[in-house]
């Protein structure tokens, strides 16, 4: 089962996609890991990524794709995986569809995971991160038991810098400038699976499980 998952940012698209990768032992592949990974490494993609980063450029699509590709091509993924933060373009769309018809192969299904913008930004603004174990809380919906406290390891709680509302709107705005054309992409496949996180990851994940059941694909 091969998978997309798009969502805004703190629409909790991470959550879901650990879920689904522990409960059908797919891949989770993040771009920001598989950068990290090969920067650490200095492999020559990573050497080359790391040229234009240093510059303060945008790495280029051949470049992430070469990664991607790498990536792909790894044991983990044999059993399927869930694809998180790529394709984040059009033209990245496409490059990963040419990429992957040359192995004779297609994305199964996109996971698109709707959440409105203030219920986000609630979310994201009121989100607190342990500084000692990492964490997550929220002074909304899962508040410390003391103020400040970390109810896991009695770490110092704060908020992270770009947890803020204007910060927030600044990301939702790139997202949808980058991401409506994507959903237009796969709508027009026919392969976008629908989760709606404003309520319940429950329901969110109950919803996804349906639609990749209808598809035949769980």
């Amino acid at each position: 089962m091969k998978l997309i998952i798009l969502g805004a940012p703190g629409s909790g698209k991470g959550t879901t996609a650990t879920v689904l990768r522990e409960k059908y032992s797919l891949a989770h592949i993040s771009t920001g890991d598989i950068f990290r990974s090969n920067i650490k490494n200095g492999t020559p993609l990573g050497l080359e990524a790391k040229s234009y980063i240093d510059k303060g450029a945008l790495v280029p699509d051949s470049v992430t794709i070469s990664m991607v590709e790498d990536r792909l091509a790894q044991d983990d993924c044999a059993k399927g995986y869930i694809l998180d933060g790529f394709p984040r373009t059009l033209a990245q769309a496409e490059a990963l569809d040419e990429m992957l018809a040359k192995q004779n192969t297609s994305i199964d299904a996109v996971l698109s995971i709707v959440v409105d913008d203030e219920t986000i930004k609630d979310r994201v603004s009121g989100r607190r991160v342990c500084e000692k174990c990492g964490a997550s809380f929220n002074v909304k919906f899962k508040p410390t038991k003391i103020e400040g406290v970390c109810d896991i390891c009695g770490g110092n709680v704060v908020q992270r810098a770009d947890d803020n509302e204007a910060t927030v709107a600044a990301r939702l705005e790139t997202y949808y400038k980058n991401t409506s054309p994507l959903i237009d992409f796969y709508e027009k496949k026919g392969i976008i699976v629908e989760g709606d996180n404003n309520e319940s990851s429950d329901v969110c994940l109950s919803q996804i499980e349906n639609g990749l059941k209808a598809k035949g694909l769980i």
